[in-house]
């Protein structure tokens, strides 16, 4: 069995900007293998989160193909990707997006609550990753009485609370002083060979990229093997 898990091939996207065409992404080809953290590299505005947004089933395309555990999704409906984004991909985001009003084990057991898990199994579940990040003494402080590195690590713990086959991070240490980024990553890190899932990490930070297990660089629309 293929232990990739995302699979691009010759992904285009353009977007009219009034007469003109701009060109985003052109034939932009990537994978992910299991348990592996990939970095994404490149200048601003060079269409990093465009990319992330058509793996993770938020875009579609104008052209290529999207392959999810071999499966091209091409011809699903916008509720079958929907079910399959919920099922596969989990997102961290540049700034935390907690919910305020909630504790940080309550915020790792909204998403699997919403999937259908009962409330008992849920927290059971959150618990066991507070734990792996060593926040579980922090289970019932809301994320206002959490440092920074702190609530970015819930983020993550809540990114991957359905056991998603993919992790999805946009910038997840641009936010923080680089110690602190250094240690959530090492939490990211830690997830992923702990889960077996993959991650596709967008990130500026060269330093971070050298210790991924791979790095892809996108410039002009293109990507090509990189390094840092």
């Amino acid at each position: 069995m293929s232990d990739v898990t995302l699979q691009l091939d010759d992904v285009c996207q353009h977007f009219k900007q009034g007469s003109d065409v701009v060109h985003i992404l052109n034939n932009a080809s990537l994978s992910l293998q299991k348990g592996e953290v990939t970095a994404l590299i490149g200048p601003s505005g060079a269409g990093k989160t465009t990319l992330l947004n058509i793996a993770g089933l938020l875009e579609n395309p104008a052209s290529g193909r999207v392959m999810i555990k071999g499966h091209d999704v091409a011809q699903l409906s916008v509720r079958k990707k929907a079910r399959l984004r919920r099922a596969h991909i989990g997102f961290v985001f540049q700034t935390h997006r907690l919910l305020p009003e909630f504790s940080a084990v309550e915020n790792i057991m909204v998403p699997q609550m919403i999937n259908g898990l009962n409330k008992f199994e849920a927290q059971k579940r959150a618990m066991q990753l507070l734990a792996m990040i060593d926040l579980d003494d922090r289970a019932n402080h809301r994320p206002g009485q959490l440092s920074g590195g702190e609530q970015q690590r819930v983020a993550i713990a809540r990114a991957v609370a359905n056991a998603p086959t993919i992790l999805l991070a946009d910038e997840p240490t641009g936010n923080l002083d680089p110690q602190t980024g250094q240690s959530v990553f090492e939490t990211l890190q830690k997830i992923i060979k702990g889960t077996g899932a993959s991650a596709l990490i967008v990130t500026h930070n060269h330093a971070l990229a050298r210790q991924m297990d791979h790095i892809y660089a996108l410039e002009a629309g293109r990507v090509t093997e990189g390094t840092a």
